[in-house]
């Protein structure tokens, strides 16, 4: 009788079990949608309290920007890592930051940067990198590079020709302006986005930058433009071909062989070009050239 006792225990214990977790799931998942919605509530609380936050500081502003700033550049960071578009968090940090230390200049560039970048690089919200550099231009109106960000921003993001060409003329009538400030207001007054006027843009923020990864950034893009301008030629020269030939050519090769083109023509990185069927240039997959306008393709 004990025995079949201590059977019966046995078999209501674990048919209980999982009755106890059938019955244990909902709550649990109604208290971790509390915490949840608490710490969604605190993220709130805490990024939206910039000046509140100013105020109970005790003078270390400065102190707290800079880590409301590194905060800022770990989650960008972060999201970039991951492979994830959302940045919905970043101009609330960007904007603590630059409410606890409007000087803060490295936020609002850097901060614009990340704002203004077409997903996956950025948020895609050149709209409030704009709304930044503004608020930066009001904390510091005689910094004439702030000018020069805010019509990079209009030029090369929003392709706002007008607004880009007032942006840099405002900033060159700031003390220490550089006189290529007026040169790019001319060139966008009177081209637009014209390929020389974005070489001359990038070239000036190559030039004039001491930062590594701007410098990068502004060498990659020449480099773009570079490979854009070549594969037109390239295609002019292509359908040169057909004209002669009746059809497009196989490969860059088959140009020279016809008297075409006197060499192979290389991408800035020192790879061929791709031709295909239809007279189109690409870049070499196995360039490190990027573009936005030239796809890499296999060689066919």
């Amino acid at each position: 009788m004990k025995q079949s006792g201590r059977k019966r225990n046995i078999w209501a214990a674990a048919l209980g079990i999982p009755l106890l977790l059938a019955a244990a799931y909902p709550l649990q998942r109604r208290i971790d949608a509390r915490v949840r919605t608490v710490q969604q509530e605190k993220d709130e609380l805490m990024l939206r309290s910039g000046r509140v936050l100013k105020k109970l500081s005790l003078g270390y502003d400065s102190l707290l920007a800079d880590i409301y700033w590194t905060r800022a550049v770990q989650y960008y960071g972060g999201k970039r890592r991951d492979h994830d578009p959302n940045f919905e968090l970043l101009a609330p940090l960007l904007d603590l930051t630059t409410t606890l230390d409007p000087h803060l200049l490295v936020a609002y560039k850097f901060g614009a940067i990340f704002l203004a970048e077409p997903p996956p690089k950025g948020a895609g919200r050149p709209d409030l990198a704009v709304n930044l550099i503004r608020r930066a231009i009001m904390n510091n109106p005689e910094n004439w590079r702030l000018w020069a960000d805010l019509g990079f921003i209009y030029y090369w993001d929003m392709k706002d020709y007008k607004k880009a060409a007032e942006a840099y003329m405002e900033g060159s009538r700031r003390p220490g302006a550089r006189d290529w400030m007026k040169v790019m207001a001319a060139k966008i007054a009177e081209e637009g986005g014209s390929r020389q006027t974005s070489r001359f843009l990038w070239d000036q923020v190559y030039r004039s930058t001491e930062d590594p990864n701007i410098r990068k950034n502004a060498f990659e893009h020449l480099q773009s433009l570079k490979a854009e301008e070549d594969a037109e030629r390239l295609e002019e020269f292509a359908a040169r071909f057909r004209r002669r030939f009746g059809r497009f050519p196989a490969s860059a090769r088959e140009l020279v062989e016809a008297g075409i083109l006197p060499g192979v023509p290389l991408d800035p990185a020192g790879y061929s070009y791709v031709l295909t069927p239809d007279g189109k240039a690409h870049l070499n997959p196995s360039s490190p050239v990027t573009s936005d306008v030239l796809k890499p393709v296999l060689p066919h």
